[in-house]
């Protein structure tokens, strides 16, 4: 009977690419206490936390908000 193995200690290893996402973090995560916003980067918290497990789709809608928040948040 031929050698059976499950692979383990083989040596064969599994290369994964990495997947970078656009991020608006500046580092300066304080959020203001009126508009909910941080100031560094104008997403709210619920958008900071699913950052990197939201779509696509609604990042790119998150991003389209944000320089009209930072406006508001600079005046």
């Amino acid at each position: 009977m031929g050698d059976v193995r499950d692979g383990a200690g083989d040596g064969i290893v599994e290369a994964v690419p990495i997947q970078s996402i656009e991020t608006p973090c500046v580092n300066i995560c304080v959020i203001d206490d009126g508009a909910g916003w941080c100031v560094g980067c104008g997403r709210t918290l619920d958008e900071i936390a699913g950052w990197s497990s939201g779509n696509p789709a609604w990042r790119r809608d998150v991003m389209m908000m944000l320089p009209e928040r930072m406006r508001v948040l600079t005046r």
